[in-house]
């Protein structure tokens, strides 16, 4: 059974595939996705923090991702790139959330969506995103 927050992060990343294949404006995207009919299962703060977040930092967490990447940013699927971002932002700006969620989630959200072995590289590149992002983690030690 699937939590809201975790259908929060499905809906986010499904919002961001189609900002990034159609270049409709958030506002419209987001309002598409929730009358999916499935969104009242959602947790809507969430996807509200995620999706606008995610968007309006996506070129500053791009930044961030690059260097890890054992392939061109341009070869990423569109999923897996919505992944990343959207961990990206979890693990920048929402400390409530431990990392270790973060990566689960984001591993759960890429087995749904994304490519048969999508989610082993969103784990590795996740891996060393949180370590970045997240020196003093105490859950690190």
């Amino acid at each position: 059974m699937k939590t809201p927050r975790r259908r929060a992060r499905e809906f986010t990343v499904q919002a961001l595939y189609q900002s990034a294949l159609t270049q409709a404006p958030v506002a419209e995207i987001a309002k598409n996705i929730r009358e999916s009919s499935d969104f009242k299962k959602a947790d809507d703060e969430l996807f509200t923090t995620l999706f606008f977040g995610t968007h309006a930092n996506q070129k500053e967490y791009i930044q961030l991702i690059r260097p890890l990447l054992d392939r061109d940013e341009n070869d990423l699927s569109p999923i897996e790139r919505a992944v990343l971002l959207m961990a990206c932002h979890e693990l920048s700006a929402m400390p409530e959330t431990p990392y270790p969620v973060i990566i689960n989630e984001a591993i759960e959200v890429t087995k749904t969506f994304g490519g048969t072995d999508g989610h082993k590289f969103v784990n590795g590149i996740l891996d060393k995103l949180a370590v970045q992002l997240r020196p003093n983690d105490p859950q690190r030690h």
